[in-house]
């Protein structure tokens, strides 16, 4: 890779990094629940969790790359089908009533098998969110048709940065808990959804004009 791919790749990894690390989902609320509730190490059991489910996503959706390579010439029609999908999660997530809950602050003392159990229930959690499902396929979607090593130079940095933000979230866990009031909540999450709905509608006129 020359200069410019390595610029373009790490800056890529970071944008998808932190769109994917700063979205309030729940993930974000375990990782409150259990760093609040038991204590930062349970909060570091669920993160590695929900980084492994990531790590799984990523590596069977590059290894499926070439696959994607191939459906080229469907890229139009596969184009449209992706910008319905995010068009149409992030007007569910609109229109869905919200109901949020702050997390309890009880504290509860676990043993050290409890931890594996977390760190599975964040694994869990993650594979079966529909966000992060679709969240990794439009990416690596969008990354197929690059080499080897961009992809892997992205998704690394993406990773690592996802990681990061997650273990920040463990250690302030009570600040961020006090900041994501009810209303907040709301907001934080009609943002996200309308983001996605954007994301969606640019890609729709993009492929619609082939740009």
């Amino acid at each position: 890779m020359n200069t410019t791919e390595i610029i373009d790749a790490v800056s890529k990894g970071i944008g998808i990094g932190l769109f994917m690390a700063v979205s309030v989902g729940p993930t974000l609320f375990a990782v409150i629940k259990y760093s609040i509730g038991n204590s930062y190490k349970a909060g570091i059991a669920f993160v590695l969790g929900v980084s492994v489910s990531d790590i799984l996503y990523v590596s069977v959706a590059n290894l499926a790359a070439s696959v994607l390579i191939r459906l080229n010439s469907y890229a139009t029609n596969i184009a449209f089908a992706g910008s319905a999908i995010l068009f149409l999660v992030g007007l569910l997530g609109l229109v869905k009533k919200i109901k949020p809950k702050r997390p309890k602050t009880d504290v509860q003392i676990i043993s050290g098998a409890q931890y594996l159990k977390i760190g599975a229930g964040g694994f869990i959690i993650n594979t079966i969110n529909p966000g992060v499902i679709v969240s990794w396929l439009t990416a690596v979607s969008a990354t197929a048709a690059h080499s080897g090593s961009y992809r892997a130079l992205l998704y690394t940095v993406c990773l690592v940065l996802i990681l990061s933000i997650d273990f920040m979230k463990v250690f302030l866990a009570e600040r961020i808990r006090l900041m994501l009031t009810p209303r907040r909540i709301i907001y934080t999450q009609r943002f996200s959804s309308a983001v996605i709905m954007v994301l969606g509608l640019l890609l729709f006129f993009s492929t619609l004009y082939k740009h």
